[in-house]
């Protein structure tokens, strides 16, 4: 008997292809009542499917009821960034929920299966996954297996089906699809220096699934949604900048202009499907233009684009919004009900309409400049190309013109955050405890971490059906050697006292090889990890491994991974899926240099009673992602802004003299800085 597990998994498999062909290597079969088996199903050799899911006739699944789901064709890019598209997404996640269990959903899914988009159905799946308590169990497949046409190039794809049909037909061993150190460009150009990490697996399936538990205009308002928006993406550009550092390249700098050209263009080299349909390609030096894609009924003028940013920086400025009423909404973060200003905002910048302050007057900012800068090769559909990567939630961060438009929507968050008051000392001092030492520690050696190049393999043949033979990717990537952190506190108090531990990196110099002073510092300063400790009375020696940290996921999980994992009912399966969102743990450190490069370790200490948030009871806490991800059904669990204590201007004064450098911090007893190295092996690791 199938688990809810396996009755859902399978719905992710060949998404291209008929959903009564052969899954989990020609194992399980999807019987369709009524239903016809196709001739190129009928005629595999060596296929007897060993699990049978019985799909029977569904009055209920009908092309009417799933409303404009069926408008976007298949074999075609869905974005979420384009209005027609989330409408088309809501009206099948609706439907969708309305099932009641694994076996509900899958037969009505099963139905659905080759009816609208590949991807839009994937997507809605999920999505439900996440949503629905009785499918709390059911994990989500790695988007690379699901489809690793975004993942590798076409090229490499073909290749293999070439080898392939080649073969001997008994050959059961799996060809190998390399991909890794060339990626998408040569070094000619400046910016393919960090394709590696732009186009990285794990940066764009976190994206993706980060964009998947927070999507606008769904109808789903989690707690600190606009505010995650906000710090998800903040700390994203910050990392890019530091990789950038690592490289000897500029910091990032904002798409300001939409009336010059676009100085880089992006050739992806991928294919939407297994259709063989390409993502659109942007020339160097590309002009923005208005958008008229009137296939899609999208039309967005770059003139809204400078209105709307315009009308968000008055907002900033003045301290308040205009609500659809002509009344005023206050800005501020330091409220003690309600939400802070920094939320309000984002939402009104995302834009979430449902949401928004005032949808029609401060617009839609940062999803139709995706829009612009996806379609900015064909704005016209003149010569009928699909959209950029820029214009998908998976791919998007592959493209350098991505991080230029999120400068943009971060400057604007900065702007207003250089507004609020800075934290008092009372804010940022925790009497009582001291950092006496601190640092980090890799085997034998203290603050000399190492990073280098990895593999990890994922089964192509589980997207893309080659033949029904095994096709293996191997994927390199950059990786670290795991750590410690080692935190020696005294507690000077008679009790014990729990507290929150909070942990920052940043570059120490600049581009110039200049020390940095505080606001220069201030947004690089990347989010390591953040955990509580109960500290006894007198030493306290806390150790943290990086594998823990607070802003990660540990790996991405595979088709087979879920297959051997039982039936998925314990609580630390169930914890999953949300949990499942993170940044990748092999992307945590940046790549350094391999002469070494100076990095400031930042600690600091706050009180829990102040921290932590009312949670009903049993709310689980994931060990996992929580930074970047927040809890399932649950309130943020810190209380304080996310960034604390990074988010804000420094005070002019702390203990009575001048605040020039994050070191400054470090008079008070509760907070430490300590510099360590990074080297950069360019071997692959152990």
């Amino acid at each position: 008997m199938a688990n809810d597990q396996q009755r859902l998994l399978y719905l992710f498999e060949l998404p291209q292809e008929d959903i009564q062909v052969p899954r989990g290597g020609g194992s399980v079969l999807f019987k369709l009542e009524n239903e016809e088996t196709p001739p190129s199903v009928a005629t595999r050799v060596g296929v007897s499917p060993s699990v049978s899911l019985p799909v029977p006739e569904r009055d209920d699944v009908a092309l009417q009821a799933l409303g404009t789901a069926t408008s976007i064709p298949k074999g075609s890019a869905f974005s979420f960034f384009l209005a027609s598209h989330r409408k088309a997404a809501k009206d099948l996640c609706d439907f969708f929920m309305k099932t009641s269990g694994a076996e509900d959903l899958m037969q009505v899914a099963a139905r659905v299966h080759g009816k609208v988009n590949e991807t839009l159905f994937v997507y809605a799946i999920s999505f439900v996954i996440l949503r629905k308590k009785e499918l709390r169990s059911v994990r989500l497949p790695t988007m690379v297996e699901v489809f690793p046409s975004r993942f590798v190039p076409q090229e490499a794809l073909a290749k293999a089906q070439l080898q392939i049909n080649r073969m001997d037909p008994n050959q059961t061993e799996p060809v190998i699809i390399e991909h890794g150190l060339e990626f998408s460009g040569t070094h000619l150009k400046p910016e393919h220096r960090l394709s590696y990490w732009r186009e990285d697996y794990g940066i764009n399936v976190h994206h993706w699934h980060w964009h998947l538990i927070y999507p606008p205009g769904m109808g789903f308002d989690r707690d600190r949604k606009g505010e995650l928006f906000y710090y998800m993406h903040q700390q994203v550009i910050a990392r890019y900048d530091i990789e950038r550092l690592c490289l000897g390249l500029p910091r990032v700098e904002k798409l300001d202009n939409w009336r010059i050209p676009i100085k880089d263009g992006y050739f992806p080299k991928l294919t939407i499907s297994n259709s063989g349909r390409q993502w659109g390609s942007r020339q160097d030096n590309t002009l923005p233009k208005d958008l008229r894609r009137r296939e899609l009924g999208e039309f967005v003028d770059i003139t809204d684009m400078e209105i709307w940013r315009s009308r968000l920086l008055d907002a900033i400025h003045q301290g308040f919004m205009i609500d659809c009423n002509g009344d005023k909404v206050p800005l501020r973060d330091d409220v003690t009900s309600g939400k802070r200003g920094i939320e309000i905002l984002s939402e009104a910048l995302e834009a979430d309409a449902e949401l928004s302050v005032n949808f029609p007057y401060y617009g839609d900012l940062h999803n139709r400049g995706h829009d612009i800068l996806a379609f900015s090769h064909d704005p016209d559909n003149a010569h009928k190309e699909e959209m950029g990567v820029v214009g998908d939630l998976g791919t998007s961060l592959r493209d350098p013109v991505f991080f230029l438009l999120h400068k943009l929507v971060d400057d604007l968050f900065q702007e207003y955050k250089v507004t609020q008051p800075p934290y008092t000392e009372a804010e940022l001092f925790l009497p009582g405890v001291r950092i006496e030492r601190a640092g980090v520690v890799r085997g034998n050696e203290a603050d000399v971490l190492l990073t280098g190049w990895n593999t990890r393999e994922f089964e192509a043949s589980r997207g893309i059906d080659f033949n029904g033979k095994p096709v293996i990717l191997r994927l390199t990537h950059l990786d670290h050697k795991p750590f410690e952190y080692h935190v020696q506190i005294n507690n000077d108090l008679r009790e014990p006292k729990e507290v929150t531990v909070r942990i920052f990196w940043a570059p120490k110099f600049n581009g110039q090889e200049e020390e940095m002073g505080f606001m220069e510092q201030r947004i690089l300063w990347s989010e390591m990890d953040k955990f509580t400790v109960n500290l006894k009375p007198g030493k306290n020696h806390v150790v943290r491994s990086s594998k823990e940290s607070s802003i990660t996921n540990l790996e991405e999980l595979t088709f087979k991974d879920l297959e051997n994992s039982g039936p998925g009912n314990t609580s630390e399966q169930v914890a999953f899926n949300f949990c499942g969102c993170g940044w990748p743990q092999h992307m945590l450190l940046p790549r350094g240099r391999p002469e070494g490069m100076a990095f400031q370790l930042f600690f600091m200490l706050t009180d829990y009673a102040q921290d932590k948030v009312s949670n009903p009871g049993g709310v689980r806490r994931c060990a996992n992602g929580v930074s970047f991800c927040g809890m399932q059904d649950a309130k943020y669990p810190d209380a304080r802004p996310m960034g604390f204590p990074f988010d804000r201007s420094p005070a002019p004064l702390l203990q009575g003299l001048p605040v020039n450098t994050t070191s400054d911090y470090a008079r008070l007893g509760n907070a430490f800085i300590h510099d360590i190295t990074i080297r950069f092996l360019g071997e692959k690791l152990n």
